[in-house]
């Protein structure tokens, strides 16, 4: 091959790294990718073990043009550059163009409806796949959630994620950016609008203490689950463990909903990226397992029966940068299970991307109950 066969897009990044980490691990030859060659640079030489990886480094601007040319002749790209709203299309049109499947660690609802509704098709049409929120947010609930409809007759889903830590300072942007949105849960088949400032106090599998749990911009499960004729109903919702952190942000979902939201767009954005900033302005450290731990938990019901699955595990970032690598090596190998818009379980097979979690030792073996 002219080129290396993946791209990492935005990996100065806390996920970014760990992607470019992971595909190390697997092997896989990538391109490290962004607007300024020398950070870029500086932040791999931090890399463990990246002096044994087949890399190199490319400056590029954020255009169509430009990602198209940079995308030309690479099979697999893995995007970090959000919010997604704002800067992601960008980067799918340059995809598409060039022939190359697309991934990223989104956690944004909108993203998820407008990347199924606008490319698509467009992307099923070429043979290629689409698979925005390919993440642990979103992956490893989804992984529970299809466990427990390998049983029969269960038409609704009701799922919770809940982590130790805080998120990265990407993150926290994209949390704050989706708040202006209107966000969805799935009922009969039809998206429903969550109420403003909606909250719950969720029982925890493991604890004897709640917690307190938030929609977290809607989630990108309804929309996965939409064309499932499986399902019918699905809720999500998740957050931190730490009840303080959670609070703090229920706050802060109110105070965007008298104050922000009346604001014109460019004031929402500006307004919503200090307010994020003012929750996390650096680079969090290195997850630890014995502290950044992480639960799923999906309870599945149907007029006759009920599943309940949990899968305990640690280090989401983590999490999220194998997924995202195990995505591109498969892909490099051979054709997904899906092509066009799809999930990472739709594409993969969930119990093929349990089996890679696992073998890295970030989760547990799921605990699956059923009544029928």
């Amino acid at each position: 091959m002219s080129k290396k066969p993946v791209v990492i897009y935005g990996v100065t990044g806390y996920t970014g790294r760990l992607v470019a980490e992971y595909l190390r691990e697997y092997g896989v030859p990538f391109i490290a990718a962004g607007r300024d060659a020398a950070r870029i640079q500086s932040v791999m030489d931090k890399v463990p073990g990246i002096e044994t990886a087949d890399y190199e480094v490319v400056e590029v601007e954020h255009s169509t043009e430009a990602l198209t040319e940079l995308l030309t002749g690479s099979q697999v790209l893995c995007n970090m550059v959000g919010p997604f709203m704002q800067l992601g299309a960008e980067a799918v049109e340059a995809c598409l163009a060039a022939g190359v499947h697309y991934t990223d660690t989104n956690g944004e609802q909108n993203w998820m409806m407008d990347c199924e509704q606008r490319w698509g098709a467009a992307f099923a049409d070429k043979g290629l796949l689409l698979s925005p929120g390919t993440a642990q947010m979103y992956t490893t609930g989804e992984i529970a959630a299809n466990i427990c409809l390998e049983t029969p007759g269960l038409d609704t889903l009701d799922i919770l994620v809940l982590w130790k830590g805080m998120p990265t300072y990407a993150s926290t942007q994209t949390i704050f950016s989706i708040l202006t949105s209107d966000f969805f849960y799935l009922e009969n088949n039809s998206y429903t609008a969550w109420p403003a400032n909606s909250s719950a106090e969720v029982c925890v599998p493991g604890q004897h203490a709640t917690a307190l749990a938030l929609p977290w911009g809607g989630t990108a499960h309804p929309v996965w689950f939409r064309q499932d004729p499986r399902v019918a109903n699905v809720k999500a919702m998740g957050g931190v463990f730490d009840r303080t952190v959670m609070e703090g942000v229920a706050a802060m979902t109110a105070q965007v909903e008298e104050e922000i939201k009346p604001l014109p767009p460019e004031a929402q954005r500006k307004a919503l990226s200090e307010m994020a900033a003012s929750v996390q302005a650096g680079m969090p450290p290195r997850e630890n397992p014995r502290v950044n731990t992480s639960m799923d938990s999906v309870h599945a019901s149907g007029p006759l029966g009920r599943a309940h699955c949990v899968i305990h595990g640690n280090c989401n970032y983590k999490q999220t940068g194998l997924l995202q690598a195990y995505t591109a090596y498969h892909l490099l190998q051979q054709p997904p299970a899906r092509v066009g818009f799809a999930s990472a379980c739709q594409a993969f097979g969930h119990r093929q991307l349990l089996g890679v979690l696992q073998s890295f030792g970030l989760v547990q073996a799921p605990r699956l109950e059923v009544s029928r």
